[in-house]
């Protein structure tokens, strides 16, 4: 039986420097290596696709102007994700610290820091993903990509396997909070067909489109995770200010910020905000916990306290757009398929009944069902923070 049941960036391209062609794509060996060589077999291999031009003459003038370290490439990491979850973990955290110390080894790169500042200086960008192969167990596929900052398109891709040591998969705090599924966000899946894209072929344009303002939303994240929350909530109201700011993650974080403030008002009107890009983008995933083996919701206040928004805001949201939803439940891998299926549907049916009540008007716009543990993104059955994303409550839209 489930613990917790649930339903640019450019760089001006002077005469005298000559950009090598993008190299074959080189992938690791199969075989499950330890995450560390795996990381360095997945690293190496990356930089050896890539060497710095020779700049000579006014180039070479221009590039010590511009303070370029002589015969190096400029290169910097937007944090790596789980590609499973979308997420930022323990586990990719450990990624990113471990691909930009092996990328500072090799003499013809310099690692710049993923802030703002360093994206006009910056000639290469560094994505990486890493996830289980099987949800739930097995090996994990690591996937490094770099794009060219002024032509978009892949300069170089690796890729390696690691096998399974007992990471630590847990979100970190700004995931382990988010109410809503952010795989889905176009930004975000953007992000992860970058990492596996072969050389030559173009970055993902919603991705690479709104790499400054995902620079900031990651200063605004890491505030976050710091609990430094009032700064944090100046940094994501600035990157939704940008053109390309408006985007899952950083009305997401206007929201969290908000709610760790006290300020419910402005936390709800946020949240109002979240749901309503779901629903314009049609992918909308809402984590609620319920009680054990029950279709009533979790009993600590601190973490079933925002629900009531929650429901409040999809129910309005909905009912002021021309659509119909199905509500859909899942569970955690614990406990019988047949148990799960039936309760997944008996919590999709309850959350149902709730936005009906917030909104009568979604009377006959709505219908629910259960998909049991069969569509888990994390798979162990932990039902902890780390496989939170599987007791989950999707919203699929529809048009009436």
């Amino acid at each position: 039986m489930n613990r917790f049941g649930s339903i640019v960036l450019a760089a001006l391209l002077i005469a005298g420097c000559q950009t090598p062609p993008p190299a074959p794509v080189v992938r690791a060996s199969v075989q499950d290596l330890p995450l560390d060589q795996a990381i360095v077999v997945a690293t190496d291999a990356l930089a050896a696709q890539v060497k710095p031009a020779q700049a000579t003459g006014l180039a070479g003038v221009l590039a010590k102007m511009d303070n370029k370290p002589a015969g190096k490439l400029l290169v910097l990491m937007d944090p790596s994700l789980d590609a499973a979850s979308g997420q930022q973990t323990a586990l990719t955290r450990q990624l990113d610290q471990k691909v930009n110390d092996r990328l500072r080894t090799h003499a013809h790169l310099d690692v710049l820091p993923f802030a703002q500042q360093s994206l006009t200086r910056a000639q290469y960008l560094v994505v990486a993903t890493i996830t289980r192969i099987d949800a739930g167990k097995g090996p994990y596929q690591i996937h490094l990509s770099l794009t060219d900052m002024k032509s978009g398109q892949i300069a170089a891709q690796s890729s390696s396997r690691a096998r399974d040591e007992g990471f630590d998969t847990t979100p970190t705090p700004y995931y382990r909070d988010t109410p809503v599924l952010m795989l889905k966000d176009h930004v975000v899946e953007g992000y992860m067909r970058t990492a596996q894209a072969a050389p030559g072929q173009p970055a993902d344009k919603a991705y690479l489109e709104r790499v400054a303002a995902a620079a900031m939303i990651q200063e605004a994240t890491t505030l976050y995770n710091n609990e430094r929350y009032q700064e944090a909530l100046g940094l994501y109201r600035g990157a939704l200010a940008t053109p390309a700011g408006e985007q899952m993650r950083s009305l997401n974080g206007v929201y969290l910020t908000n709610w760790k403030l006290g300020n419910v008002v402005e936390a709800e009107q946020a949240f109002g905000k979240v749901v309503a890009l779901g629903l314009a983008t049609r992918t909308l995933g809402v984590k609620f916990l319920f009680n054990p083996g029950g279709t009533e919701f979790w009993s600590d206040q601190k973490i079933s306290g925002p629900y009531t928004v929650w429901l409040r805001q999809i129910a309005r949201q909905a009912a002021g757009s021309n659509i119909c939803m199905e509500v859909v439940g899942h569970t955690s891998r614990t406990g019988s398929e047949t148990f799960n299926d039936r309760l997944s549907a008996q919590r999709a049916a309850f959350i149902q009944r709730k936005l009906e009540g917030e909104a009568p008007a979604l009377t006959g716009k709505m219908k629910s069902s259960g998909v049991g543990y069969r569509e888990n993104l994390i798979g162990t059955g932990t039902d902890d923070a780390s496989d939170s994303l599987d007791r989950r409550v999707e919203f699929k839209i529809g048009s009436c």
